[in-house]
């Protein structure tokens, strides 16, 4: 049996289910190419568990919001903006692009709070010409997005940065960057 971390001790346990259901799980192993069934059945629990962290609504989550929308002129776009607007801390990103059938699809990288994302994602849903939500959460965080402010030294400059030890200096990973990116299909070339 491979897992993922050999170093992380492993818990056995049996579990009786029903022979369709069993044959519908080893068809799911076969097409994602694992090894075995308890690399799916740990991903599945795993997803069960953070659901219900999710149902709790005290845990910071981070993950995205799919949503697909008629494009109507970007009266849709422009309603999920001013929705999304209440929530500029928890919206870390955008990324948009057009689908075919004046349809668009957008993926939302979100962290914060359950509760604030549920909230989110009900208002998304809310909005006329929404086709489909979905929010997928993780309880891994991001790194944390913005840097402390530092404390003004004499005559209002900021004060110094402290010294690090060599021991405890380490590389910074640069801070993630709010963005929105918008892709346009190209246009089909005309046949001669």
């Amino acid at each position: 049996m491979s897992h993922a971390d050999p170093h992380v001790p492993l818990a056995r346990l049996s579990i009786s289910l029903p022979g369709a259901l069993l044959t519908q799980l080893d068809a799911m192993v076969g097409a994602r190419a694992l090894s075995n069934r308890s690399q799916l059945i740990a991903e599945l629990i795993r997803h069960e568990l953070a659901g219900q962290v999710q149902a709790q609504g005290t845990a910071p989550l981070a993950g995205t919001i799919t949503l697909i929308y008629q494009a109507a002129g970007g009266r849709v776009r422009e309603a999920l903006a001013r929705a999304q607007s209440a929530y500029f801390k928890e919206v870390i990103s955008s990324q948009h692009v057009f689908l075919e059938g004046d349809q668009s699809l957008e993926v939302l990288l979100v962290q914060g709070p359950a509760r604030r994302l549920l909230q989110l994602c009900d208002g998304l849903r809310k909005v006329r010409g929404v086709l489909q939500t979905k929010l997928v959460t993780t309880t891994a965080l991001l790194p944390p997005l913005h840097a402390r402010a530092r404390k003004p030294g004499p005559a209002g400059h900021a004060a110094p940065r402290p010294q690090r030890s060599a021991a405890s200096a380490r590389p910074r990973a640069a801070a993630p960057v709010k963005s929105s990116t918008t892709v346009r299909p190209r246009a089909a070339k005309e046949k001669k």
